[in-house]
């Protein structure tokens, strides 16, 4: 009977119920002494109890059985997750990943939980401050099974095949060029339509929220309204064999038993919620006389740091849109950063970088790493007649930027066997022009 649906706006205070249960919402309060259909009130806090309002998440919800109902967790071996970053030594070098391998169904079953890879991070989650790259490869749908991230906020970028995302809220169809983001303690589960690919960014002690506007003003960016919240939806069903709950925490996982499934909420409200947003509606601000703008105007979602205008990570998207720069270089510019730049690809092919660089891939530019366009792209841009031009047609890149010099993963170097040690090359052919007698 349940069809998809949504709830628009940005941190908003939403109301939802299930439609099977009018009235499951408690009238004017928040935990009667009985809740109506003899339901659970429960608080689920995303943020400290005294925070300021602008800043203060939480969400009420009505459940037929609180989430405290379990057996006790015991560790579950984390796979390729971790948090460890002194696997391996420092590695200063610009570096890129071929696509990541999906592997095949009938020899090796993976789901979301089981195909998570951490790629690269810094920070540590026990003292709330931290970011991690994740790739998950993934080919069968998660059954029985649910996952909660006791460490920080997932922010989900699908760049192969859609997920149906269950969670405590509702459900979400989540497709490629659509992100989400699943916030910290909240409870989902993943069921896929085959070979699943994608890139998630972690974010440990801080939430994601829209970048401040200054003097772009109101509007602009990612707008408020376009970002969907899903309606309440309830199941009421026994799970004799046992359902697992597993905790992301302090970096490992952990599974509990119960006999029950959590998505039992049947009703809800509050401003602590996950949330999709679909990247073609972000409106894009860009130069329309000369030179370029900093990426930042490209930026959909901010974690902030406790320095202000530092973001703990950023994420930032390239989509397709109208170059117009007058005597101006038009791809990205040379760049050495403070900054830590993990680039990856949804589809299409990347300006700087139409060779190589492919989707399923990615590539990390790390802290005052010199990059920018291989010697092709160079050439031909310095070349290339000025008119209004489409730019990035048919593509989707994307990048998370932080303020944290990333350390990336013994998988990532090297159990994952997608590094692509040939990746400095496309510099090389870059020659001298400089002439002191032609100005």
């Amino acid at each position: 009977w349940f069809i998809l649906q949504y709830m628009s706006g940005f941190g908003n205070e939403h109301v939802s119920e299930d439609p099977r249960c009018p009235g499951a919402l408690p009238e004017g309060q928040n935990n009667p002494q009985v809740c109506p259909y003899g339901l659970y009130a429960e608080q689920l806090s995303g943020s400290a109890f005294t925070c300021p309002r602008p800043t203060n998440k939480r969400s009420w919800l009505y459940r037929i059985l609180p989430s405290v109902c379990h057996k006790p967790f015991k560790p579950l071996k984390e796979g390729h997750l971790t948090h460890d970053w002194d696997e391996v030594e420092p590695d200063p070098n610009q570096l890129r990943w071929k696509p990541f391998e999906i592997p095949k169904a009938p020899q090796n079953k993976l789901d979301f939980v089981s195909g998570l890879h951490t790629l690269c991070g810094a920070g540590e989650p026990r003292g709330r401050n931290g970011i991690a790259v994740h790739i998950f490869v993934c080919n069968t749908s998660m059954l029985d099974r649910c996952l909660y991230n006791s460490d920080g906020d997932f922010l989900i970028v699908p760049q192969q095949g859609k997920l149906l995302i269950t969670t405590e809220f509702g459900k979400m169809l989540v497709e490629p060029n659509e992100i989400c983001v699943i916030q910290q303690g909240m409870r989902f589960s993943v069921e896929v339509f085959g070979e699943t690919r994608g890139y998630i960014l972690e974010v440990y002690g801080a939430h994601f929220e829209l970048p401040d506007l200054g003097p772009i003003g109101a509007n602009g960016l990612a707008n408020p309204r376009d970002f969907l919240v899903p309606v309440a939806w309830y199941e009421d069903r026994q799970v004799p064999g046992g359902y697992t709950v597993i905790s992301k925490y302090q970096g490992k996982l952990f599974a509990a038993q119960q006999d029950f499934s959590p998505f039992n909420v049947v009703a809800w409200h509050g401003n602590y919620t996950p949330y999709k947003y679909h990247l073609e509606k972000f409106m894009v601000i860009n130069s329309v006389a000369f030179d370029h703008a900093d990426p930042s105007i490209f930026t959909v979602l901010t974690a902030k740091s406790t320095r202000p205008g530092v973001a703990l990570a950023d994420f930032v998207i390239f989509p397709p849109r109208w170059g117009v720069a007058n005597n101006t270089f038009r791809p990205p510019y040379y760049h050495r950063n403070c900054m830590s730049e993990f680039m990856g690809l949804i589809k299409g092919h990347y300006e700087a970088k139409e060779e190589g660089f492919q989707p399923g891939g990615g590539s990390l530019h790390s802290m005052m790493t010199p990059h920018g366009p291989d010697a092709d792209c160079f050439e031909k841009a310095s070349k290339a007649k000025l008119e209004p031009e489409r730019v990035a047609e048919g593509t989707m890149a994307f990048m998370f930027e932080s303020s944290l010099s990333l350390a990336v993963t013994k998988w990532g170097l090297q159990t994952s066997n997608c590094l692509d040690k040939n990746y400095y090359k496309c510099w090389e052919p870059l020659k001298s022009h400089f002439n002191p007698k032609c100005k």
